[in-house]
């Protein structure tokens, strides 16, 4: 048996599970990493602006301050990679922390209809983004993908 099958168990999918695997290794590095930023000062003070704006998450500022906040974030961020790491093992797991992973994302997409500064005025608005938050928020467009694909490889039952 090759070595990567003992990483790979949870994914239900006929032919390769390699792909799948390395999204959920993938997921996992961002979130391990995305996690452990919120607890500088740096990323707190770099996302309180789009937790400010947000209808979503806006309650935590307030309710946490803005560290505060970065910390409950950043706990279930590395709470999604450990989920994540786990569901390489476990078929649950794996689909509960690909949703995890999901409602993440969608939340920050969410960002783009509420964060002042998204579309960049000098080159036309909207669908022009700026650099600095538009297209800091696109690329979680791809990890929701991800996302979604291994929770749908989670759940998916094949006959045998």
């Amino acid at each position: 048996m090759r070595a990567s099958a003992y990483l790979d168990i949870a994914e239900r999918t006929f032919g390769s599970r390699g792909s799948l695997a390395l999204l959920r290794w993938a997921l996992a590095i961002v979130f391990l990493w995305f996690g452990g930023m919120k607890f500088t000062s740096y990323e707190a003070h770099g996302n309180a602006p789009l937790i400010d704006h947000s209808p979503f998450m806006s309650w935590l500022n307030v309710v946490f301050g803005v560290q505060g906040a970065s910390y409950v974030i950043g706990v279930i961020e590395l709470s999604t990679a450990v989920v994540l790491i786990l569901g390489a093992f476990n078929a649950a797991a794996s689909a509960l922390g690909a949703a995890m992973s999901s409602v993440t994302f969608v939340i920050t997409l969410s960002f783009f209809l509420t964060t002042p500064g998204v579309a960049e005025p000098t080159a036309g608005g909207f669908p022009a983004i700026s650099a600095p938050i538009g297209q800091f928020l696109l690329k979680d467009l791809v990890l929701l993908a991800a996302s979604v694909n291994l929770l749908l490889a989670s759940i998916r039952v094949h006959p045998k």
